[in-house]
């Protein structure tokens, strides 16, 4: 099942909680919750969605019980839908809210319907006409939420003003046919949730680009590679993974001096970039930035860039799916040292000899070391250069100064206390 949030409803009822045993605890009996009068609203099942073709449209068929022992006098049914979806003519008892995105959740639009009528326990009930949602080009893998509840679930952040629909108001209707809710408790009386997966008949075609660099034994020089999701649909993963991951091979006799944040080291000149969200529009990707010192010339030295990660069934043109990065090197000779297959490799800095190492991380953090000293980064990679074994003697110098000076308070004030 997708996982989302219902909106504020938790942060409600647990405020609420809260608020009833604050005027407990003053001896003030509080007012009955909706859920304390002994209604229980459950949704029926709802199917996934599969199949569908873009600019075609399908109905919703939300019905829900009141599965409790009393009627209630409102409800609210809301419908989610990520931005691979559409809602088509609302009724003028609806409200349409456009979510942006935040808190690493794509936007969204969410129709909100008032139904002011009592629902009796122990009947199904459904609107008499059902919402209507629309598949877009850019659909593939969406999602849709059906929320009913006593309160209004509609979102309160990250939205503008509503509009409101201008079709025909809509009412409930009894679903006799339909076999009613189990009876019984719910951690959440006052509202309950389906999340159901939609799916498009659509593709999205990723692809990378690679680099052609030059330079001279010595020089440090800038690597630019792409993702690209070149559409038509958007790609959304679930369970906050990334949309697909990036190998990144460097060419030989390079060292990478500084890598992408997004980008980890997993083995000697090769890097594996994720994606900063868990989706991606169509036309949107992800660029990766190193810098490359090059140790030495090899002739043929290429590279490559390429995809990984998760399967990718909607992707049927896999001939921009991998790219060279080639680079061409004028003058001959090298650094002092060996160059490795980019990333690492031996150099010389400041008259000694060391091994130099990279490896980025998704946080932005990475440690190299060079000439026998290591330093930490942020952003990447940063090829180091320091004093070798100076610093850990004057460190340990430092820490034997500190304690002589320590021992000499401490005789100082046992004289003086006799």
């Amino acid at each position: 099942m997708l996982q989302s949030s219902p909106g504020l409803r938790p942060l409600r009822l647990a405020a609420g909680t809260l608020g009833a045993v604050a005027l407990t605890a003053l001896g003030i009996t509080p007012a009955a919750a909706a859920g304390d009068s002994g209604a229980v609203l459950a949704l029926s099942p709802i199917a996934p969605v599969s199949g569908v073709k873009p600019g075609s449209g399908f109905d919703v068929p939300a019905s829900f019980t009141d599965s409790g022992s009393a009627p209630v006098g409102k409800v609210y049914l809301s419908y989610s839908v990520t931005r691979g979806l559409s809602h088509t003519e609302l009724p003028s008892n609806c409200l349409r809210y456009e979510v942006v995105s935040f808190d690493e959740e794509p936007s969204k639009s969410v129709a909100v319907c008032e139904f002011d009528q009592t629902v009796k326990p122990g009947v199904v009930y459904a609107p008499e006409k059902a919402l209507t949602l629309k598949a877009l080009d850019r659909a593939l893998y969406d999602r849709l939420r059906v929320v009913v509840a006593t309160d209004d679930p509609a979102p309160t952040e990250g939205t503008a003003e509503p509009v409101r629909g201008t079709g025909p108001a809509v009412k409930l209707v009894e679903r006799p046919d339909e076999k009613p809710a189990h009876p019984g408790q719910s951690p959440h009386p006052d509202w309950d949730a389906a999340d159901v997966a939609v799916t498009a008949d659509n593709t999205a075609d990723f692809q990378v680009t690679g680099a052609d660099l030059k330079g001279r034994v010595g020089d440090t020089v800038a690597l630019t590679v792409k993702f690209t999701n070149a559409g038509p649909a958007w790609v959304l993963r679930d369970g906050g993974i990334p949309v697909t991951k990036v190998r990144i091979k460097m060419p030989a006799g390079t060292t990478v001096t500084k890598a992408h944040d997004f980008c980890d080291k997993v083995s000697g000149g090769s890097y594996e970039c994720g994606t900063s969200e868990s989706w991606e529009n169509e036309g949107g990707g992800e660029t990766y930035t190193f810098k490359l010192r090059i140790d030495k010339a090899v002739p043929g030295a290429k590279g490559s860039v390429s995809l990984g990660g998760a399967s990718r069934p909607f992707d049927d043109h896999k001939a921009n799916d991998k790219a060279d990065i080639t680079l061409a090197v004028s003058g001959g000779g090298s650094t002092g040292g060996s160059g490795s297959n980019g990333g690492s490799g031996s150099s010389t800095s400041g008259g000694g000899t060391g091994t130099s190492s990279t490896g980025g991380s998704a946080t932005g953090g990475g440690s190299s070391t060079s000439g026998a000293s290591a330093q930490s980064g942020s952003g990447g990679d940063l090829a180091s250069t320091g004093s070798g074994a100076v610093l850990p003697v004057a460190g340990a110098a430092a820490a034997a100064v500190a304690v002589g000076a320590g021992a000499v308070v401490v005789a100082r004030r046992r004289a003086s206390g006799r």
